[in-house]
């Protein structure tokens, strides 16, 4: 037998190693930086990593790179760390070093009043200072370190992340909680102004024309420059967005500031590739052991990391510093273990468009009001009479984030296809020559897909991915029958807003999701058989039918806990198939669903308890069913489940559609 002293050794030290494993939540240092538990960073947990912190800062007040900082250190370590304190080996703004700890130091001290804390960050902020050259650029590392490290890096946002932290100083903000002398704020100011006199003379022309910025420019001529083998002078889908998005910071910008963003803007627009998405093969360990560019239609929008100079063609380089035209070309070694492609400028085109109207930047001189409507304005038509025959092709042409309404005007006829509107062709309208006869139509189904429990979802005629989007005259149906789920139109967008179409299908007719979303449906006809209007959207629905095919539910709601208005349903008529004579207001796909009626005339196919809880008991606690003043045989109030509820008015003066949708999708829906 084992002895009792044996067994509480044991459990001490299976409950040690438990407790050690818990004690390393984050994996990365720049995990740990970035937690939002700003009490942590007063813990017993995080002064022990501050320790180590304040002991890999050298003296000259820079830090190295790559280094875990929450990893325990030996005695031995601390002693080493102590004797290179006063030199600068290996200080630099490389891979977020020296930035990233200052920020952790500034947390730190926003939560324990260490001095320490903020003389650590005070250095940093110096070395960054001292590290500027006279054109205002900054080098990788500093001390300066022969080699191409000399060079002014953009590479990995080095010099974008420095210019933040001075920005952030300059400006006074409260983001961090050190706040410098006067004198130190004047310096800030004067070393982000030069900062960005030295971003606007290193954007690259191109025949006369400015595009974007390579990830080292030469310290001296300031023109692109090589750094590895691999890394040759070119212009830099990655490393360009991140400059953009920090000249587009400033308040009240130069014209010089305005001009760079815009030529730059242009060039994302202009470079982006939307025919490769990039298929990654892991191993057991979710280890990257291939990469494999694969031709697509209709990709998300993708840059290159290098182009060329003066075509922008794609290129690529392996150790051998020759360069290559595919992927496939380099070997293993660095095509897996490089980022070669980037979707970074998204971010730059999502931005421009509010940022451009917010400083008064025009479109170009040079685009003439035919060819502006010519982009903003295409025709799709049977018959050849159009731009283009069918309505994927016009989605396909459209701009990606655009400045200003896309609208595809769609023509009389049956349009037999699937029609997807990716997340990139933002501010949309489809717009049919008539309801009755501008049709799109497409039957699958749950079982033809056969993708799995989740097929439903690949059903939809028209999926909607992209915000502010508009439909309008228009059929959109599922021609499968009633043969399961298929659903006509899928709206996952957060603002969509749908006007006198009609939407024809069976069971799951219409799905009605995304993050926060608000969409809004007027003047539509809309039928199914069950479950036919579903999803955990907020979606106003007014004026609209609502015709049920057969017995069975209208609605399958599926609002997030904590959400305020889920399904409302406004001055809408309910009628039915002679068949259906025993039809639900709804029923709870997710526990807190929310749906209301109210104005509405309801048919005498609604079944009096109105109601049903899908055998889920907690719905009955958790979700909200309500009606107020609705009118019609099926209007049986006295009759409805108890769990159910009938508005007062001061209840049903909350849903007003400026409390539905907010103020912000108003102004939109407005335009």
């Amino acid at each position: 037998m084992i002895s009792l002293k044996k067994i509480v050794l044991l459990l001490f030290v299976v409950g040690f190693g438990f407790a050690a494993k818990a004690q390393k939540t984050y994996k990365n240092w720049s995990d740990i930086i970035r937690k939002n538990n700003t009490a942590w960073f007063g813990t017993e947990e995080a002064k022990k990593i501050a320790e180590n912190v304040l002991l890999y800062q050298r003296d000259i007040g820079g830090w190295p790179k790559n280094i875990q900082m929450q990893d325990e250190l030996t005695t031995v370590q601390k002693k080493d760390l102590l004797e290179i304190k006063k030199t600068t080996k290996e200080t630099t703004t490389d891979n977020g070093a020296t930035t990233q700890e200052m920020l952790f130091m500034s947390k730190m001290y926003a939560q324990v009043k260490d001095e320490r804390y903020k003389e650590s960050f005070l250095k940093g902020l110096n070395y960054l200072l001292e590290a500027q050259y006279g054109n205002g650029g900054w080098p990788q590392f500093y001390p300066l370190k022969k080699g191409y490290y000399t060079h002014i890096t953009y590479n990995d946002d080095s010099m974008v992340n420095i210019m933040n932290v001075i920005k952030a100083i300059a400006d006074q903000t409260d983001y961090y909680s050190i706040k410098p002398s006067k004198g130190i704020v004047e310096k800030c100011k004067k070393a982000f102004d030069k900062g960005i006199d030295c971003i606007l003379k290193t954007q690259y022309k191109q025949n006369g024309i400015l595009t974007a910025w390579c990830a080292q420019h030469d310290e001296v001529t300031l023109l692109p420059a090589k750094a590895r083998a691999y890394e040759l002078p070119s212009l830099s889908g990655k490393e360009s967005a991140k400059i953009v998005l920090l000249l587009m910071s400033i308040k009240n910008p130069s014209p010089e500031i305005t001009t760079a963003v815009k030529s730059a803007s242009e060039w994302f627009e202009k470079t982006k590739i939307t025919n490769l998405e990039e298929k990654r093969i892991l191993d057991e360990n979710g280890k990257i052991i291939d990469k494999k560019m694969i031709a697509v239609q209709n990709a998300a929008p993708i840059w290159a990391r290098f182009m060329e100079l003066d075509t922008n063609e794609s290129f690529f380089c392996d150790r051998d510093g020759i360069k290559k035209k595919s992927l496939d070309e380099i070997g293993s070694e660095r095509r897996n273990g490089y980022a070669w492609y980037t979707d970074e400028p998204k971010e730059v085109l999502k931005k421009y468009n509010s940022w451009a109207v917010k400083n008064g930047v025009k479109v170009s001189e040079t685009e003439t009001a035919s060819d502006k409507k010519k982009i903003n304005f295409l025709t799709v038509a049977q018959d050849g009479s159009g731009d283009y025959t069918k309505i994927q092709d016009a989605v396909y042409a459209s701009l990606s984030f655009p400045y200003e309404k896309v609208t595809i005007h769609i023509k009389n006829g049956t349009y037999n296809e699937k029609v997807r509107i990716p997340e990139w062709n933002t501010n949309l309208i489809l717009l049919g020559e008539s309801k009755e006869q501008t049709i799109i139509t497409f039957d699958d189904n749950f079982s033809k897909i056969n993708l799995g429990r989740n097929s439903t979802f690949y059903t939809s005629t028209l999926l909607v991915e992209a915000d502010d989007f508009s439909a309008s005259n228009l059929t959109i149906k599922n021609a499968s029958g009633d043969n399961g789920q298929a659903i006509a139109l899928s709206v996952v967008a957060s603002r969509a807003k749908i006007t006198n179409c009609n939407i024809l299908g069976n069971q799951d007719t219409l799905y009605l999701s995304g993050n926060n979303a608000r969409q809004y449906f007027k003047d539509c006809y809309i039928e199914g058989t069950t479950d036919f209007i579903f999803g955990g959207s907020t979606a106003l629905f007014e004026n609209c039918i609502i015709h049920s095919i057969k017995n069975s539910y209208i609605t399958a709601a599926s609002t997030p806990e904590g959400i305020e208005f889920g399904f409302v349903f406004k001055n809408c008529k309910l009628t039915a198939e002679p068949s259906a004579t025993a039809v639900y207001l709804g029923r709870p796909w997710r526990i807190y669903a929310k749906t209301v009626f109210i104005n509405c005339e309801l048919g005498k196919h609604i079944k009096p308890e109105g109601w049903e809880n899908w055998s889920k008991p907690d719905a009955e606690k958790n979700s909200f069913y309500a009606e107020y003043n609705n009118k019609g045989e099926g209007f049986q109030p006295e009759k409805r489940v108890v769990w159910s509820h009938q508005l007062t008015k001061t209840e049903a003066d909350k849903y007003s559609i400026e409390n539905i949708l907010n103020d912000t999708v108003i102004n939109w829906y407005s335009k």
